[in-house]
């Protein structure tokens, strides 16, 4: 048996095998909670300086739900973020529109039909902890899991055969 994947990847390796899978930006599903109760629902992603970010209004239930437990899960097709979230203030008054440059080049129909300037928010999602599941080239399911505070990873490869 042949396994393609190197099992002995670097933290940087690995953190560059999730953001090359995620390209520049995505549709995830964005899980978080308070009270016990669980609430998910799609996000419109954008991806740079390795975390997260999507805009949303700051009256959303979802926003509120993120004031107040700042823990969430992203989801996208075999990549699952578990991170940390903070709100960066106005999408219009981040120092270098970063954001609102890249949203407009690649969501630009969001963009143009949701952007409230007075009330969309910027939320940041710094990554903790971090689930791959992908198959090698010859075909192996395998799972990546990055631990980000400790800057620790592991391959673990699924089938058996």
């Amino acid at each position: 048996m042949k396994f393609s994947i190197d099992k002995n990847l670097t933290f940087e390796q690995a953190v560059d095998i999730l953001f090359e899978k995620l390209e520049n930006w995505k549709i995830m599903a964005l899980a978080s909670c308070v009270d016990n109760y669980p609430m998910v629902r799609n996000v419109s992603c954008l991806f740079y300086d390795q975390k997260i970010y999507f805009k949303t209004d700051k009256n959303f239930r979802k926003t509120q739900q993120l004031f107040q437990n700042p823990h969430v899960a992203l989801c996208w097709s075999g990549v699952q973020v578990e991170g940390i979230c903070e709100n960066k203030g106005l999408v219009i008054d981040e120092p270098d529109r970063r954001f609102e440059k890249l949203y407009k080049k690649y969501l630009w129909g969001s963009y143009n039909k949701y952007s409230h300037e007075d009330s969309e928010i910027l939320i940041e999602v710094t990554p903790k902890f971090v689930e791959i599941w992908d198959t090698s080239s010859d075909n192996y399911a395998y799972q990546i899991f990055i631990h980000f505070d400790t800057k620790e990873i592991e391959v673990k490869q699924y089938d058996q055969n």
